[in-house]
């Protein structure tokens, strides 16, 4: 199969309902505390992309069994102390930087130096973000250029808990420091910029010796020495990451419907549906739930015919980091000028990706300026592409590719778009909802 795919007349107008993946934020933490657990966890809708993948091979490495068919996966956990240590162990994180530097939280009391590898995108990733307070524990880190994988943890059986102040808004970092704690002799203390909170809610659905207070810019974190975890039974929502990308389709088709099935919509993670809204988006949740913790729905999408710039509030931006590339998009749709501020945080993704967000807009024909890690984005209510495109050496960062999937399909023009394969670390089955799609309209276009 080629490794490219070419893209030559936009989707036609749609109504449809679809269901996306299982969320990989919650799949990738399932696995890590399912290993830590009492017992056998068994997951439903599990997300099986490499990063998940990844994570399973991973508490492989560290002697926990994992049952995987089609209905479900089934993780045998060992216990607080079960993981089975062993000299030489090396953890290949691929494209994962969920899990490489969550994993780490919970190897800092490895008596053999453990090794961590990655893919060439994840390679170029910051690990001393992690390392740093980690560190503070009374571990050693060696890392390449004191910054990138491969790195080597040296734990140690003599844990102290540590106070430590997250200011970057990191999910992964401040998900390793709780994993950290959970390790340590004591009481850890965080106070962390918000960012998502589905390690939270897991540790005080497990009902972990965990205290979470709020405010308006920060939490403060408090989790002691964890003695058992009880097992996770966990049917995954859908990932509210891989529903952006329908989502902006749908606004960008002209008649289009679509109703997305069973998303999670945690609270810090819909910073995307708010962005949407204010710039004239009609969305709408419906079949609200709560589901251990997280909040879940149907969620109601109908094209936008007319959509307004944003002044985009930079306190959005955690909920929706993952989401910009694909809301550049409606911004280039949108008329008026659209600013996004403060976007630093975006080019330490698989691949720069502010910067990428520029390239597929240029390259469509939309003027921006990118400066201090912001972005003005000149939208253009009746741009049509009629030119030639390639978008090729993204680090195979996979949200480049839908990315520019969802640009062909929604603006036309040729578009020829390298590494399909990059879906799989994310959401291995998005070409086949696009095919799905296209094929529905075909078939209702000869049935009418």
């Amino acid at each position: 199969m080629p490794n490219s795919i070419t893209i030559i007349k936009k989707i036609e107008n749609f109504n449809n309902i679809i269901k996306v993946s299982g969320d990989k934020s919650l799949s990738i933490r399932w696995v890590l505390l399912s290993s830590l657990a009492n017992g056998v966890s068994t997951a439903k809708n599990l997300l099986m992309s490499g990063d998940v993948i990844a994570s399973i091979n991973a508490i492989r490495k560290l002697g926990i069994k994992v049952i995987i068919n089609k209905k479900f996966c089934k993780i045998y956990g060992k216990g607080i102390n079960g993981y089975k240590y062993k000299k030489n162990i090396i953890i290949d994180a691929q494209n994962s930087g969920t899990l490489g530097r969550l994993i780490l939280g919970l190897l800092i009391d490895t008596p053999f130096p453990i090794k961590m590898i990655g893919d060439k995108s994840l390679s170029k990733r910051d690990f001393k973000r992690v390392a740093d307070p980690l560190s503070k524990f009374g571990v050693k880190f060696k890392m390449d250029k004191n910054k990138f994988l491969p790195l080597i943890i040296y734990g140690s059986r003599n844990l102290k808990p540590i106070n430590y102040h997250e200011k970057k808004g990191s999910a992964q970092c401040k998900s390793a420091i709780i994993f950290g704690g959970m390790r340590a002799n004591g009481q850890t203390k965080i106070k962390a910029k918000k960012s998502r909170n589905h390690t939270e809610l897991l540790c005080k659905h497990l009902k972990l010796p965990f205290k979470i207070k709020k405010n308006s810019n920060h939490d403060i974190i408090e989790i002691n020495k964890v003695k058992k975890v009880q097992n996770l039974n966990y049917d995954i929502p859908g990932d509210i990451s891989s529903s952006a990308f329908f989502i902006v389709l749908t606004i960008l088709s002209e008649n289009s419907k679509l109703v997305i099935k069973n998303v999670n919509i945690n609270p810090t993670r819909i910073g995307v549906i708010t962005i949407l809204k204010k710039m004239g988006a009609n969305i709408t949740f419906k079949n609200l739930k709560t589901y251990k913790g997280e909040k879940k729905a149907d969620i109601h999408i109908r094209s936008s015919k007319s959509l307004k710039a944003i002044n985009c509030p930079s306190n959005l931006n955690s909920s929706a980091i993952d989401e910009f590339l694909v809301i550049f998009l409606v911004a280039a749709k949108a008329k008026g000028v659209s600013y996004f501020k403060n976007l630093g945080e975006l080019n330490k993704k698989e691949s720069p990706r502010l910067n990428w967000g520029q390239k597929i807009l240029n390259k469509m024909g939309i003027k921006t300026i990118v400066k201090n890690n912001s972005i003005k984005i000149f939208g253009n209510p009746n741009i049509t592409i009629t030119k030639k495109i390639y978008i090729k050496n993204f680090l195979k960062d996979h949200r480049v590719f839908m990315t520019s999937v969802i640009a062909a399909l929604s603006f036309g023009g040729y578009w020829n778009i390298h590494d399909q394969d990059s879906i799989k670390s994310s959401f291995p089955n998005f070409l086949k909802i696009i095919n799905d799609l296209k094929k529905d309209v075909k078939k209702k276009k000869q049935n009418s």
